[in-house]
Parts: C-alpha cells; sequence; structure tokens
C-alpha cells in the first residue's frame, strides 16, 4: 500500500497531523501501537494522573466549533477526562477510518532510487509513503532502571508510563514501594498513600512541587472564555512558553526581601505556575534562583511536621531547570504514619528480592513495586525505531554522540528527506503549551507539503549547514540560563551512559513561531528542495 503520508502515534500530534493532511486531500494512514487514540493520555493512566497546564489552555485551537463544543471541568483535568476529549476530537473528525491500531512501526528505512519510505509493521507487512512523520512525543519511552533480581520479585510490579489499560490496580492493604518521584510519583504517591497498608517511598533527588489548587470552573468563567478565545489564542501565540501569561520585567533581587515574600506568597496561593513567572531571571542568575528556591524549602519544612523527613524532602538543584511539577497535598503524604520515606542515596537499592526491595541499609517486604522512574526523552521514542535515512544512514548512527545531536527548527533532519518530526529535539516541545506547540509544528509541516505540491517538488531536505547553525543557536541560548547545570531528563542525565545534551530551544515559543514562520516565507530557507523526481530504473 502507498500513501502519501505514514504518521506514527494517535496522540494530539496524530490526530491533527491526520486532519490536517486529509483537509488538504493527501492521503495517510497513522499507525498505532496502542488499541485507542491518546497517545501519552492512553498510556499514563497511573492513580493521580492529570494535566499540570490549566486545561482552558491544554486544547486545540483550530476549530473555533471543537472550541464551542468541549467544556472542561476543572482547572487541571484527570487523565480520563483528557483521553475522553481526544476521543471526542477523533469522533467529531471521523478519524479513526485512517488509524491502524495495536500496530508498532518497527522500522523505516529511505528509498532514494525511488523517492519514498518504506515502512515496516511489526507483523513483518510494509507500506510506503512519500512523507513520514514522527508523533510519537518527546516521553513515550520508558525508563525502567535494570535492577538486579526484577525477575524473580513474586508480587506485581507497574511503570507509570504503562499502566494497566483495562484494571484498576488494586493498593488496597498492600505493602506497596515507589521508586521515583519526578512528576508521576508526586501525582501518585498521595493516592497510593490514601490505600496502601503502607508505602514506602524510595527517593533519589528531593524536588521542587508547587501546589496545583485544583477547583471546578464556573460556568460564568467558561462562557467568558469560550467568548474570548480567539485573543487568548493570539497571546498564547506570542508568549514564551505557549500560555497567556505576562511575565514580571524585574529580576528577584531587585526587590527587598519583604516585597519579594510577599510576590512568592501571592503566586504560591495561586497555585499552578505563577511561581516561575513572578520574576525574569529565576532560571538565569544564581542568585535569584536562591531566593524562589529558599521560599520553597520554607514552605516544605512548614508543612513537614517530621523534621528529619522534611530535611530529605529538601532540593538543592536550581528551581525550574528540572521539570517543574504540580502537586496536590505531596508533602502532606509525609506526615501520615503508613508512609516512610528512603534517601537512595545515603543508601543505594542493591537488588529486588522475590520478597522485595534491599538497599545498603535494610530489605522491604513488598506486595506492589511501581516504578516512577520517568521517561528517555526527547530523542528516546524516536531512536526506539530503526529510521534510516540516505545512504542507508541510521538515525543512532547520526545521533550517536549524544551531545552533538542536530536538528534544523526541530522538524527536520540533514540526509533524511521528507521526514519530519512533531516537537522534535531542538523545539520548544516539552518547555511549551504542547498542544499549541504541535499545531505550530503541523500547520508549518502541513503548509510545506502543500507548497511542495503546488511547486511540483517531491524531496526536501534539511541542509547541513541550516542544522549545525540551528543546534549552535540552540546550545547558545541555553548555555546562557542555569537549564544545562541540573541533572535531568531535559539533559539525558536520567539515563545511564547517555551523553548529556540540552535539547530544548530556550528561545521563547512566540521567537521560534516567528522563525519557522520566517524559513518558509524566504521559500524554506535552510532546505534543500529536489528540482524533479530522479528517473527510476
Amino acid at each position: 500500500m502507498k500513501y502519501d503520508a505514514v504518521v506514527i502515534g494517535a496522540g494530539f500530534s496524530g490526530l491533527y497531523m491526520l486532519q490536517r493532511l486529509r483537509e488538504a486531500g493527501f492521503s495517510a494512514r497513522v499507525y498505532e501501537a496502542g488499541d485507542g487514540v491518546g497517545g501519552v493520555w492512553y498510556w499514563n493512566r497511573y492513580p493521580g494522573a492529570r494535566c499540570d497546564s490549566e486545561s482552558i489552555y491544554y486544547n486545540y485551537t483550530f476549530s473555533e466549533e471543537l472550541l464551542q463544543e468541549w467544556t472542561w471541568s476543572s482547572r487541571y483535568p484527570e487523565q480520563p477526562e483528557i483521553l475522553r476529549y481526544l476521543n471526542f476530537v477523533a469522533d467529531k473528525f471521523d478519524l479513526r477510518r485512517d488509524i491502524q491500531f495495536e500496530t508498532r512501526v518497527t522500522a523505516a528505512h529511505y528509498d532514494e532510487e525511488n523517492q519514498q519510505w518504506l515502512i515496516y509493521l511489526e507483523d513483518g507487512s510494509q507500506v510506503s509513503a512519500t512523507y513520514f512523520i514522527s508523533g510519537v512525543g518527546c516521553l513515550s519511552a520508558a525508563n525502567i532502571p535494570k535492577f538486579k533480581g526484577l525477575d524473580q520479585f513474586e508480587g506485581k510490579w507497574y511503570h507509570t508510563g504503562h499502566w494497566p489499560q483495562h484494571e484498576k490496580v488494586d493498593f488496597t492493604g498492600k505493602r506497596v514501594g515507589v521508586i521515583g518521584n519526578g512528576s508521576s510519583g508526586v501525582q501518585s504517591i498521595p493516592v497510593i498513600a490514601q490505600e496502601a497498608e503502607h508505602l514506602t517511598v524510595f527517593q533519589r533527588t528531593p524536588q521542587y512541587t508547587i501546589p496545583a489548587r485544583n477547583h471546578p470552573y464556573d460556568p460564568a468563567f467558561i462562557k467568558q472564555t469560550k467568548e474570548n478565545y480567539q485573543q487568548i489564542v493570539e497571546e498564547m501565540r506570542n508568549s514564551w512558553a505557549g500560555f497567556p501569561i505576562k511575565p514580571s520585567s524585574r529580576s528577584a533581587i531587585e526587590d527587598s526581601q519583604e516585597v519579594r515574600q510577599q510576590v512568592y506568597e501571592e503566586a504560591w496561593e495561586k497555585g499552578g505556575f505563577f511561581l516561575t513567572y513572578t520574576y525574569n531571571d529565576l532560571t538565569m542568575h544564581e542568585a535569584s534562583n536562591e531566593t524562589v528556591s529558599e521560599f520553597i524549602r520554607s514552605k516544605i519544612r512548614e508543612t513537614v511536621t517530621k523534621p528529619d523527613v522534611a530535611e530529605k524532602l529538601l532540593p538543592s538543584y536550581y528551581f525550574g531547570t528540572k521539570r517543574p511539577i504540580l502537586d496536590t497535598h505531596y508533602y502532606e503524604t509525609y506526615n501520615r504514619e503508613n508512609v516512610t520515606l528512603i534517601d537512595v542515596n545515603k543508601a543505594p537499592i542493591v537488588e529486588i528480592t522475590p520478597k522485595g526491595l534491599r538497599t545498603t541499609d535494610a530489605e522491604y517486604e513488598l506486595d506492589i513495586l511501581v516504578f516512577a522512574t520517568g521517561y528517555d526523552g526527547m530523542t528516546g521514542p524516536l531512536l526506539k525505531i530503526d529510521i534510516r535515512g540516505k545512504d542507508g544512514l541510521t538515525l543512532k548512527e547520526k545521533w550517536a554522540e549524544g551531545a552533538h545531536v542536530q536538528t534544523y527548527l526541530g522538524i527536520a533532519n540533514a540526509g533524511f528527506p521528507n521526514f519530519f518530526m512533531i516537537t522534535g529535539p531542538e523545539s520548544p516541545s516539552v518547555l511549551a503549551n504542547m498542544p499549541l506547540a504541535i499545531e505550530q509544528h503541523v500547520d508549518w509541516i502541513g503548509d510545506c507539503l502543500e507548497q511542495l505540491r503546488h511547486r511540483g517538488v517531491p524531496t526536501i531536505e534539511a541542509t547541513l549547514e541550516a542544522e549545525t547553525a540551528w543546534s549552535k543557536h540552540c546550545r547558545e541560548v541555553a548555555d546562557a540560563t542555569l537549564y544545562p547545570k541540573a541533572d535531568s531528563w531535559y539533559t539525558g542525565a536520567n539515563i545511564s551512559g547517555k551523553p548529556r545534551s540540552f535539547l530544548i530551544y530556550l528561545g521563547g515559543f512566540g521567537v521560534y513561531r516567528h522563525i519557522c514562520d520566517d524559513v518558509a516565507a524566504k521559500g524554506y530557507e535552510g532546505f534543500s528542495l529536489a528540482s524533479s523526481p530522479k528517473t527510476v530504473s
């Protein structure tokens, strides 16, 4: 079977890409490993899973009708509601007829002679396409540490990113261990603690988390939002992170300690990410960062009633340079009598035993193990697929040095014609409002394909010079901040043996959008466009 385009993944990226391709008259097929739409919201069904972007901004904006027909229930919706939304979108635009579920793409090889992509599926079948588009996302390759003895564990174990799809995990009366306390750990730990007989949290790195302050939406607020949404969208598109929040123009060290404290208190009470917008240099200057970092540490000391436990929960890295986290009663959970916190820096995990887990200090009998150990982010999902460009060069070989991963705009790669990445490495991606960032990429790719068809151009490929210049620019912007100084999945530090590099564009979503528009307006500057198809022998 030959298609104009093949898309991997049926989450936010794949669904809108399919809709855009069909509207333009391209034949398209989406392949999805799960048995339903949703992407990350299909797989992440762990207890407490919810969005940490405000729901009224965490949706598609391409359809006014869709915006008016769907209404979110609360400020930060739980996973089931977001999954219902994506199913609603799939139904409204009749997308399922062009999606093949329970189908995993194992390889995609570029056929230079015929200027097409050969797509290989797990069942051994093959299709071809002119354009190959990745919608696999930045966080779909689960990181399960290779603990000795895991295969001997007699209880049940789960990863938060691959939770059982059609059954509830019952923690009632169980001794549960949670390894990891990133976003999924922070969200799941309070919920599990309410059910389990006893919960033991094995923590490597204490996290800064901010109260979500979730609440149901008032109908009057929803009505006002829908009436003014086009103005809101324009503010989102021109903002730093894709949210209509105006950042401060002041440095944290310009204010007195008393004024700063009041500013931080007000943001803390609002909940959400308002704290990150209080001053303009929190992720730029160490002195400014320390003011907000110490503010959060003071809140931990106030909240956690056991001083020794509070001490274990105090982070020391620069606030904001790891994935920002919102929580609901996370710190309060450590006041419960059925919760124990273990610092695995002081007592490392030695092995998983048949009956539980052993550290250098003690053994813990467990019925259930939960790995909240995150993902091989940014490049991991792409490198799980055998993607080969011109001359058989694999993406894994091209990015082999890790720290020298290069893309052009996070959309394209030199040596890989007609291959597009939605929110790929070196785009704003995970540091922006993801649905909006996805829409921007899908619209850019859709416009590009229509232009190629109109001009009779069979292939488009990033030039090495443009790719090198863009990657250099990304590194320079990142190096002017505190972000690369933290050990996080942003830099690949959470994956053993993975070279460190910072693969997110930090120049701001609004700036990035204008750069992409300018590239297109200049006839796809930085791309090589084939003038005519090769002669097929």
